[in-house]
């Protein structure tokens, strides 16, 4: 049997997005406490959520969705990795800036154990992508998105997004900006 190279380097794209959500799922988490939602999208669903981007773009103006729809649409598959709302309730903490947990979460705001755990979760499946030699983007656009259209449970309110991608140069870079640093 012949298998040309852009359906190898597809199955490799693919490979490599279920060993980053085993990484994502093993990285370290605070308390011991997994938290962590992952998702990886192709086809239509992903078609669809390229396609939530771009009418966040249009109807928010940040246009740096629109161009990272582009990236997405271009990639084999996106990996998204989430964070569960969910505080430690560690008394006396108040790292978060908040006096506890109780507090915080009745501001709205995100306890900073979930958000550091979503962090160290993104960074080892980014890592074993590169070490896979699979470019890829951490997408804020992307994760946002998901949370905003039902991607993730409700409880989700952070996540990011990992498009894959296996071609001769880098879809990632040599971008416009998109957006204006104030």
């Amino acid at each position: 049997m012949r298998y040309d190279s852009s359906d190898a380097e597809k199955r490799a794209a693919f490979a490599v997005a279920d060993r980053m959500a085993a990484a994502a799922r093993t990285a370290p988490k605070g308390c011991g406490v997994d938290n962590i939602e992952i998702v990886i999208l192709d086809g239509i669903e992903k078609d669809k959520l390229s396609g939530d981007m771009r009418s966040i773009a249009k109807e928010t103006g940040a246009a740096f969705f629109n161009r990272d729809a582009g990236n997405v649409d271009n990639s084999h598959c996106i990996v998204l990795i989430g964070v569960k709302d969910n505080p430690l309730g560690l008394e006396s903490c108040g790292i978060c800036g908040f006096e506890n947990c109780g507090v915080m979460k009745n501001a709205g705001a995100n306890c900073t154990f979930n958000i550091t755990d979503l962090g160290i979760a993104v960074g080892s499946a980014v890592s074993l992508a590169a070490d896979n030699r699979i470019d890829n983007r951490v997408l804020y656009s992307a994760g946002k998105t998901a949370v905003a259209t039902g991607v993730f449970p409700k409880d989700v309110r952070v996540a990011y997004g990992i498009p894959l991608s296996t071609s001769s140069k880098s879809i990632f870079f040599d971008r416009e900006p998109g957006c204006v640093l104030v």
